[in-house]
């Protein structure tokens, strides 16, 4: 469970800490409050991408950091057991952005990858925003949601795994067929030529390489003085260049506060003082790397005498030298050992062959019940979303092929990296209508059920502890939004839930509530989460998201009624 998020400097966010309960949690405000940047704070603190636009204007980094809860058996804290990390009292996840773009994972304080923050967070929470709508009309997408229902990714990861296996052997059968004609002549001396290159071991562009190592080597004092004395001046002796301009930013901030229009330039002289302590940092690091042995000369003149005198026999240059070589490799071949190589090759593929189609046909049929079964459970829960009348279905299909170089079954059903399936989820929402692709047919609020109603259904399978919704409500109003608020209550009795959702209708069914305002204080926009505790301030907020910013008696009146109704 998500039970603590502090988030600083980012965005819009300038230091705001949530504390989450579980049930159902909703976050509500008016349209640029912030209320999708939590969301996408939380994303990131399950792994997501950084960017440096995230860091808030003027600041050198933004902090994320969140607390969850956890069973001490559950996944997250065996991966963590495993690692080393001590999870006996949960899991605190923070991330630094800088704003030039660099990220910093932390796992219970421990400095850590994004991948292991990945893994030990892939069941803690799940995020449904405007992306899983998107998502849900690219039929690409389709394949993976169904098996992430069958729960049959490992044997998709089989089959993948011998599909990327076939296809090399595949490849080199063809190559080799088309070189069977090849000849080879003067066999001893093409073999001298291949030694002789071969055990120069020369690698690409290391001519130029070497040239350019020698020029530095030549230089290595030179360089070595220029480097250390720029990095004196820069950062080390007393009056350097870092140390000058924090004296010239820190007047410059004392004076903004008398005349605004400074700030930027503080702000610019602080930028200055970064780049050179980067430039710094870069230049020490380059020092380090400075070569001033007097033997790596000698050794680098040897060697470039070695690759020269191969150029000039060979073509000239590297390129005319490696293409000379794999001429004369390939010139060695013999029709015999060709012939050999295809046959083994051969029998590999019809050994893999038989094991890809055994479980590329029961990755298959495995899919076809739980398509029958996610069909079933998902227009249950249309049913309960006021799409009762509508039909959903996991259409199922294959490709035939004779190409001999296509990977496929007995029967020549074509087996990609995948399988042999290919999945779209088909929709007929009013009775009469044939049942379409999504992207056909589906509306906006259509397609905000659809997306909760395979939420619930995967919920089922997958072990999510926390659910987040963001866009839920796109589309939907009156009954429908009622609807989706119960089913979001329901869903919070297993799972916490947490919703962004401006309709009133669905906030009334939360067990906590969150109102985000936004200010502009002295130019700079201040975003802060207030938990709704009292009845009177819940009261007042379900007010505003019902009639707007203008809070009359009825519509007071209104949101009393509803905030009863849940709980009567």
């Amino acid at each position: 469970m998500l039970s603590e998020l502090a988030i600083k400097n980012f965005a819009i966010i300038d230091d705001i800490r949530i504390s989450f309960q579980d049930g159902f949690s909703v976050l509500t405000g008016e349209t640029g409050t912030g209320k999708s940047i939590i969301i996408e704070a939380v994303n990131l603190l399950l792994g997501g991408r950084a960017s440096a636009d995230l860091v808030r204007a003027g600041c050198d980094n933004a902090e994320l950091e969140a607390f969850f809860d956890f069973d001490e058996h559950s996944r997250a804290a065996m991966i963590l057991k495993k690692q080393g990390i001590d999870g006996s009292e949960g899991l605190i996840v923070r991330r630094v952005i800088s704003s030039s773009g660099k990220s910093r994972v932390f796992i219970n304080s421990r400095q850590s990858t994004l991948d292991l923050l990945k893994q030990v967070t892939f069941n803690l929470a799940g995020i449904s925003s405007q992306h899983a709508h998107q998502g849900l009309l690219k039929e690409e997408n389709h394949l993976d949601i169904l098996d992430e229902f069958a729960e049959t990714a490992g044997l998709k990861n089989e089959v993948r795994s011998l599909y990327q296996t076939i296809l090399p052997l595949k490849r080199k059968i063809r190559e080799l067929t088309q070189s069977l004609d090849a000849k080879r002549k003067e066999q001893d001396f093409l073999e001298f030529q291949i030694n002789e290159i071969s055990d120069a071991a020369i690698l690409p562009n290391e001519d130029e390489d070497l040239e350019k190592k020698r020029k530095a080597l030549l230089n290595a004092s030179k360089i070595f003085e220029a480097v250390n004395r720029s990095i004196h001046e820069i950062h080390d002796r007393e009056g350097s260049l870092i140390e000058r301009l924090s004296f010239l930013r820190n007047g410059m901030e004392k004076v903004s506060m008398a005349d605004e229009s400074l700030e930027k330039i503080a702000q610019q002289f602080s930028s200055t003082i970064f780049e050179l302590q980067d430039i710094a940092s870069e230049l020490r690091d380059f020092s380090s790397t400075i070569d001033l042995d007097p033997a790596s000369l000698e050794i680098t003149d040897q060697r470039l005498d070695l690759i020269s005198r191969l150029k000039r026999k060979y073509g000239g240059s590297l390129d005319a030298l490696f293409d000379a070589y794999e001429d004369m490799r390939r010139k060695l071949f013999h029709t015999t050992e060709i012939e050999s190589q295809i046959k083994a090759f051969e029998n590999d593929i019809q050994v893999f062959s038989k094991k890809i189609e055994q479980k590329a046909k029961k990755l298959s049929a495995l899919r076809k019940t739980a398509g029958k079964k996610l069909s079933k459970l998902a227009k249950a829960e249309l049913d309960a979303l006021e799409m009762g009348k509508a039909k959903f279905e996991v259409a199922f299909s294959s490709g035939i092929t004779n190409d001999l170089e296509d990977i496929a079954t007995a029967d020549r059903e074509k087996i990609g990296p995948d399988g042999m399936d290919k999945i779209r989820f088909l929709l007929s929402p009013n009775p009469g209508e044939a049942l379409k692709p999504l992207v056909k047919i589906a509306s906006g609020g259509e397609l905000s059920r659809i997306v909760l109603a395979l939420k619930v259904v995967l919920s089922k399978s997958k072990s999510l502890e926390t659910l987040i919704f963001d866009e839920v409500d796109a589309g939907i109003g009156g009954a429908i939004s009622e609807k989706v608020g119960l089913k979001l209550k329901q869903l919070s009795q297993k799972h916490q839930v947490v919703c962004i959702t401006h309709l009133a209708q669905i906030a009334k069914y939360a067990a906590n509530q969150f109102r985000i305002s936004k200010d502009v204080i002295d130019g700079r926009t201040f975003t802060a989460i207030v938990p709704l505790a009292e009845e009177t301030a819940r009261i007042e907020e379900i007010a505003r998201m019902i009639g707007g910013a203008s809070i009359t008696d009825a519509t007071l009146t209104h949101a009393r009624e509803l905030l009863e109704q849940t709980s009567s």
